[in-house]
Formats: C-alpha cells, sequence, structure tokens
C-alpha cells in the first residue's frame, strides 16, 4: 500500500518527460475509445455522442431547464441551443417557457424522446462493461476512487491551483 500523502517526484528528479506514458495521455486516450463505441452505440438511436447526454439527463429530470442541461452537460448556452434544436427537429424533446418566467426555458422529452432515452442506459453500461473486463469489483471501486480523487485535485485548475513553478520545464 503506498503512502497517501506521498508527492509526486519534481521535475528535477524525474526522468524525461515522455507524453504517451502520462495519465493525461492514457486518460485522453480511454475517452476517445469510449466515446467512439458509444457514438456507435447511439446511432441505431439516431443519436450523436453529445446528444445523448442531455436526453439522458432529461429522462432523469424531465422539466429541467436548458441552463441547468448546459451545466451538467458541460456547454455554454449557444452550444445547448443548438444541440436542443437539433433534438427538437428529430423530435425527441420539446421546449416550454416557463409562465412565471419568460426568460426561463423549460425542456421536456416527447415520446420517442423517452423511448430512446430509456435505451440509452443498457448502451452505456454494456460500454462500461468491455472497458472493465478483467477487473475485479475491489479493483473497479479501486479505480473510481482514483480517478475521483484524480478529478478533485484538477478542479484547481485555473483557480490559481496549479503554479507556474510545479508544471515540468
Amino acid at each position: 500500500m503506498t503512502d497517501k500523502s506521498a508527492s509526486p517526484l519534481s521535475p528535477s528528479s524525474t526522468p524525461r518527460f515522455i507524453p504517451e506514458d502520462s495519465i493525461g495521455y492514457q486518460m485522453r486516450r480511454i475517452v476517445t475509445l469510449i466515446g467512439v463505441e458509444i457514438e456507435r452505440r447511439m446511432e441505431p438511436l439516431g443519436l450523436t455522442d453529445a446528444q445523448w447526454k442531455p436526453l439522458l439527463r432529461l429522462s432523469l429530470q424531465d422539466g429541467a431547464t436548458a441552463a441547468h442541461l448546459a451545466r451538467n452537460c458541460h456547454l455554454d448556452a449557444g452550444g445547448m441551443t443548438r444541440l436542443l434544436d437539433r433534438l427538437e427537429s428529430k423530435g425527441m424533446c420539446q421546449r416550454e417557457r416557463s409562465q412565471e418566467d419568460r426568460r426561463v426555458v423549460h425542456i421536456a422529452l416527447t415520446p420517442d424522446g423517452q423511448a430512446a432515452a430509456a435505451q440509452i442506459p443498457e448502451q452505456l453500461q454494456g460500454v462500461h462493461a468491455v472497458a472493465l473486463q478483467g477487473f475485479s469489483a475491489a479493483e473497479q471501486a479501486q479505480l473510481t476512487d482514483f480517478l475521483q480523487r484524480i478529478y478533485a485535485n484538477v478542479q484547481t485548475f485555473g483557480a490559481g491551483g496549479c503554479p507556474e513553478s510545479d508544471t515540468p520545464q
């Protein structure tokens, strides 16, 4: 078991940086391949990799606002508007202005959107099962813990948490 307080090696004590060996590179490779497979599995549902996310969110919280969806899908307002335009043109959702505040737009799934959204979890679970094939339940839990810790660490980026002196030259 490793010491949780252990800090990474300083840039001066590490060997030459090899991008292919970095965590970021490895994570990007995994995310890219998973995204390609999800896109392939969503195609029969008439959805792209970008479109299934808000559809799934809506199935979990129908009537969410466009702003709420944008935050949860990590998109800006314009990007979410364009995405909703495409989903609406496919008959998957509809927008309704709030009666209390006309600036607020609620999004509701149509029956076609509900039918497509109901199939999304099974497709995602299939990708998840393939990606974690050969991992024990304990290893999966440990991997999840590691990834959550990395995420917590990198949330400081952009908030002064990654000073220039800490980055490799």
